[in-house]
């Protein structure tokens, strides 16, 4: 779990930076945005399919919009440089599963 803590905050703040995004503040809010959401949706992820046997899919998508509304939220009311914080967390979300995603292909 905190491997993949790690490497989303690593990917998102890349992201960010590409983005555009150079408010050392926005940073922070990356970060604890993240430790906010991750680990939850790590251990409920890894429950759901362990004891409950749903589609990998079926378990991830509902999970990753969820994701994908609070942290826009908090961008929408915290950031400074996020001027699209729901495109902003779907983008940098949605690049941060499909890296995850090709480090698990390959594992």
């Amino acid at each position: 779990m905190l491997l993949s803590l790690v490497l989303t905050i690593l990917i998102e703040v890349v992201f960010a930076f590409c983005y555009g995004v150079r408010y050392k503040k926005d940073y922070i809010l990356i970060f604890l945005v993240n430790v906010l959401t991750n680990p939850p949706v790590v251990l409920i992820h890894t429950w759901l399919l362990v004891s409950v046997s749903f589609h990998g899919l079926l378990v991830k998508l509902p999970l990753e919009l969820l994701v994908i509304g609070i942290e826009a939220f908090f961008y929408k009311k915290y950031a400074k440089q996020i001027q699209n914080p729901v495109l902003f967390s779907f983008m940098v979300n949605a690049c941060s599963f499909l890296i995850g995603w090709f480090i698990n292909w390959f594992l």
